[in-house]
């Protein structure tokens, strides 16, 4: 995470918020192979937790139950050009979201993983608007053990929750209300709504 303090932002509702709403991310690991990274939808249990499921042919799979592992959610993220400011003495750099959360890892049985993958299907399902919502009963039995026989559960117990807010909080105001209309003029929406939102600083 940064090492600038003005872009920590301790509120857990927003983290919270963040982790569910893009419900994606990487889990890093280090294992006797070396170190691993795998990319998983992530579902927060709403208690502190983030569940994952895994193949059960990934080479993080063997090493994680009682692993300590590093979940990274990446947010919005654009390119703030030294143009935007009003000091010409500036030099380019990145405004960006990240979590980081720290946890040790469980293995989960077979029915935490069907609940886990139910819950992560019927949560991404509702935001799909066309057509009649997905639900695991639409597979056949035995389709349904196949595929869950081929993947495994995970749960993260998170004991650190870290967070990077990078939105332009070192600069003043005018210069942050610049950038934010300079990153969305060029294709960054999202970032920009996040520094009017939660910018603040000097």
């Amino acid at each position: 995470m940064h090492p600038n303090c003005a872009f920590r932002h301790h509120d857990r509702p927003l983290l919270e918020t963040m982790l569910e709403e893009i419900g994606f991310g990487m889990v890093f690991a280090l294992t006797p192979d070396g170190p691993r990274v795998a990319h998983v939808p992530l579902l927060y249990t709403g208690d502190g937790a983030v569940q994952f499921h895994l193949a059960r042919g990934n080479a993080l799979t063997r090493n994680l139950d009682g692993a300590t592992v590093l979940v990274v959610v990446n947010g919005p993220d654009g390119y703030v050009s030294p143009r935007w400011y009003a000091d010409p003495d500036q030099v380019p750099t990145w405004n960006y979201a990240a979590l980081e959360l720290e946890g040790r890892v469980r293995q989960m049985d077979d029915d935490g993983l069907l609940g886990q993958v139910t819950a992560l299907s019927d949560k991404h399902e509702a935001r799909v608007s066309e057509g009649e919502r997905w639900t695991m009963d639409k597979l056949s039995p035995a389709r349904k053990r196949g595929l869950l026989a081929s993947i495994v559960g995970f749960e993260v117990e998170v004991v650190a929750w870290r967070e990077t807010l990078k939105l332009s909080q070192n600069k003043g105001a005018a210069d942050r209300a610049r950038a934010a209309d300079g990153l969305e003029a060029e294709g960054s929406p999202a970032i920009a709504q996040l520094m009017r939102a939660l910018g603040g600083g000097a």
